[in-house]
């Protein structure tokens, strides 16, 4: 049987391309090939690759609203250091207020956002400016997605079991916190890009029956994840 693999625009892809270029641009400069400085006014295209790359790798819709919003500062930021319109970040501060403000809309109006795992498997919460706490039990547990923006996750997994051989979840935490606790016959895998912040896994697996791997992956921005049994 032929398999086709196909390049997702991942986050430890997008960001990688990032990372890539920016040592290139400093080698040359130490090279004294050319002026890094000179390209730096260039640093607004990390908030657009992070953007995308939370936008293509979010299964849900508060997901992809976090990816838009970085799209659009990063794309904001970049016009003005390229000179296209001016203005001080001063000028920008009542965006909090609008940014405070659209975070309590989105919870009382979107709170069915946050979807029990026993529907269908999967779990989808997003907490901006306050908490979730949700323990799923459910007996086909499928992965799903997490996003903390200013806010935090407690998700308790301990009663839950993976059918199949894996489990997806996402994960995004900007100046957020999220806390898993799982079962202690699930191997966790942790391919986050933590940013200023960390990743921090607790398990210990047993030895005895059979394990199912729980894939985890996405951002941590200046917050921190903690896996724990």
């Amino acid at each position: 049987m032929d398999r086709t693999s196909t390049i997702r625009p991942t986050p430890q892809l997008v960001l990688g391309i990032v990372v890539i270029i920016v040592g290139i641009l400093f080698t040359l400069d130490n090279l004294e090939i050319l002026s890094a400085s000179h390209y730096l006014r260039f640093w607004p295209l990390i908030l657009i690759a992070v953007g995308m790359a939370k936008f293509f790798d979010s299964v849900g819709r508060g997901g992809r609203l976090i990816g838009i919003l970085f799209l659009g500062a990063g794309s904001v930021l970049l016009l003005k250091n390229l000179n296209v319109f001016s203005f001080r970040l001063f000028d920008l501060w009542p965006l909090i207020l609008v940014i405070i403000g659209g975070g309590m809309l989105y919870q009382a109006v979107v709170r069915h956002a946050i979807v029990p795992a026993d529907a269908d498997g999967t779990i989808s919460a997003i907490a901006i400016l306050g908490g979730v706490e949700r323990t799923i039990g459910t007996q086909d547990f499928r992965g799903g997605e997490l996003t903390a923006v200013m806010g935090g996750c407690e998700i308790d997994l301990r009663d839950a079991a993976i059918q199949q051989d894996e489990a997806v979840l996402n994960i995004f935490a900007f100046w957020g916190g999220i806390e898993l606790k799982v079962p202690e016959n699930w191997i966790v895998v942790v391919q986050g890009f933590p940013i200023m912040g960390g990743f921090e896994e607790h398990t210990h697996p047993t030895k005895d029956g059979p394990q199912k791997r729980l894939l985890i992956k996405g951002f941590v921005i200046m917050g921190g994840v903690e896996i724990r049994n």
